[in-house]
């Protein structure tokens, strides 16, 4: 028996079955080259039938799962078209050649990001040019062709339309060696209900067509060719995980109060509309971070009001419960193919979010008009990212009023008592939250980049990836600070960093007096149910000992006695 775990989960469920092993055949592209301007013109007429025919098969595929609607946006995308375009007229390379090129050109630039969730776009930008490629070579792929009983499907990577063509009866579960948990592919598995581990490094390795896998998605455990004894004892495990889960669903709606009856509440992190239909599907008390930045990024432009306005209020209107908006956050690692950014040295710590905003307040008031418009269908709360300065804070503020002044001018309707906060994500807020907390209504601590920020330890570089973590004693000590000031002002505060998902730190965070929770949709029924079961007053007593701590190997040790699991 071989064994491997994968440390980043998101999704739930344990299966066993024989291994359906997908090998990736990458088709092979013509290097025949145009020779003159009308072959040239041939050529790119080709590629626009090809935009036409794929846009036509996922218009039917995003009438069952709206995830292709974005897919649509991405083949429609005049800067790609653009891109396709200069590959042809000035390189002289044909239309599959170019296609292959600009997209894989569109797909790095996602790759690059240091944002979990924005980095897994690039596996849409990738799934739609194999699409435009295919149509221009006429051909179709399956492969699941041979997928004939119930099994676990292992491949190296797996793109939103592979997901969707499988017949859901002949899946027991998903194993990919690349990807991550905000993938497409994990969060369709997870709307499916089935269990899936992405980024498996090393199990194309380890298996072959034959093999019997068992996994445990939510420990992250995969095990090849058990015994039998070893995989009825899954099986049994199995039975137990699936009655946990099905009390975390039947359970999602109900209110998620202490036992001492202390409430709080459980949000989710979204960045579009299918994300937003999931919150409200799991019963999330409300949506505690929206992402704008896709409606930017896919964009070959800054979008109109108008475009953004029509986002926000069927978000809002959809989620029919509380939804926080934070404001454009680009720069750094996020770039925009029709803005040029100055080179920088380090641009996690440049030109970014809200200093982009105050540079550019045309594009921010843009933004915040269509935000406050939407505020008139529902319950919207305004968030600024990045702050470190009160002269910030006080500038941003002062636009906001301006572009509610413009508003109430022309008799547009909005909520003129929406709530404006801030994300703290760095040392400087965390130092100056007292200050803070007097001119904003609310927080929302982002531990990512605080966690990163103050331990000076970039999380996504190999040879620093152990000193990030948000346990160690200083991080946790920001935390408290950034809670006790906030509360002291009689502001709410929130957490939508990943932390907020961790089950093991539930205990940790209660006790320190967090108010909200947000994170990825799929964790809500489960840490709602953790909650739940945990009492308030017991829960302030042990996170007073564990920020008292001064290593983290005790704080580990800590958390994982209380909550029974390895930390």
């Amino acid at each position: 028996m071989k064994k491997l775990l994968v440390s980043d989960t998101s999704s739930h469920g344990i299966a066993i079955g024989p291994v359906y092993l997908v090998r990736e055949e990458k088709p092979l592209i013509s290097g025949a080259a145009p020779e003159n301007r009308s072959e040239m013109e041939a050529e790119l007429a080709k590629y626009d039938a090809a935009v036409e025919k794929t846009v036509k098969s996922l218009t039917s595929m995003a009438a069952g799962n709206k995830i292709f609607a974005g897919h649509i946006s991405i083949a429609r995308d005049i800067a790609l078209r653009d891109a396709v375009k200069q590959r042809i007229y000035g390189q002289g390379l044909n239309a599959e050649r170019a296609a292959d090129g600009a997209v894989k050109e569109v797909s790095r630039m996602f790759l690059n990001l240091d944002d979990t969730y924005m980095r897994e776009r690039a596996a849409d930008v990738t799934d739609v040019g194999k699409r435009l490629v295919a149509c221009m070579q006429n051909r179709t792929e399956n492969k699941f062709a041979g997928l004939k009983v119930p099994s676990v499907i292992v491949a190296e990577s797996l793109l939103p339309s592979d997901t969707a063509a499988l017949d859901k009866n002949l899946v027991l579960g998903f194993i990919t060696e690349q990807g991550g948990v905000t993938s497409h592919v994990s969060i369709m598995a997870g709307n499916l209900g089935i269990p899936a581990l992405v980024g498996a490094a090393g199990i194309m390795d380890i298996v072959s067509d034959g093999s019997v896998i068992v996994m445990d998605a939510a420990a992250g455990e995969i095990y090849v060719d058990p015994d039998r004894k070893f995989a009825d004892d899954f099986l049994k495990r199995k039975k137990r995980v699936e009655l946990e889960q099905q009390k975390y669903a039947d359970e999602a709606c109900l209110p998620t109060v202490t036992r001492d009856g202390h409430g709080v509440k459980v949000y989710a992190n979204v960045g579009n509309l299918n994300d937003i239909e999931q919150a409200a599907s799991l019963h999330a008390d409300g949506v505690g971070l929206f992402r704008t930045e896709f409606l930017y990024m896919e964009s070959s432009r800054f979008p109109t009001e108008e475009e953004q306005f029509n986002v926000y209020r069927k978000a809002v209107e959809r989620l029919g419960g509380e939804m926080v908006i934070r404001t454009l956050d680009i720069g750094g690692d996020k770039k925009l193919s029709y803005y040029q950014f100055m080179p920088e040295a380090n641009p996690v710590l440049g030109l970014r979010a809200i200093r982009l905003c105050l540079r550019h307040p045309e594009v921010f008031k843009t933004q915040l008009r269509a935000i406050l418009r939407a505020s008139h269908y529902g319950r919207l709360r305004i968030m600024l990212p990045m702050m470190v300065s009160l002269e910030e804070a006080e500038q941003s503020l002062g636009i906001i009023s301006e572009v509610k002044r413009e508003l109430s001018a022309v008799n547009i309707p909005y909520d003129s008592n929406i709530p404006v906060g801030m994300m703290v994500e760095t040392p400087a807020a965390v130092i100056c939250a007292g200050d803070f907390a007097k001119v904003m209504d609310f927080f929302s601590i982002g531990t990512n980049d605080m966690t990163q920020y103050t331990l000076a330890a970039d999380r996504c570089n190999k040879e620093v990836g152990g000193l990030y973590s948000p346990l160690y004693p200083s991080v946790l000590r920001s935390v408290k600070r950034v809670i006790d000031e906030g509360h002291k002002a009689g502001i709410k505060v929130g957490m939508c960093g990943e932390f907020a998902a961790d089950k093991r730190a539930a205990k940790l965070l209660l006790g320190l007096g967090l108010d909200e929770f947000s994170m990825s949709a799929s964790c809500t029924p489960a840490i709602k149910s953790a909650l739940r079961g945990m009492d308030f007053e017991e829960a302030r007593g042990f996170a007073c000992k564990v920020v008292s701590m001064e290593h983290i190997s005790d704080i580990k040790a800590a958390l994982e006695k209380s909550y029974g699991g390895e930390v």
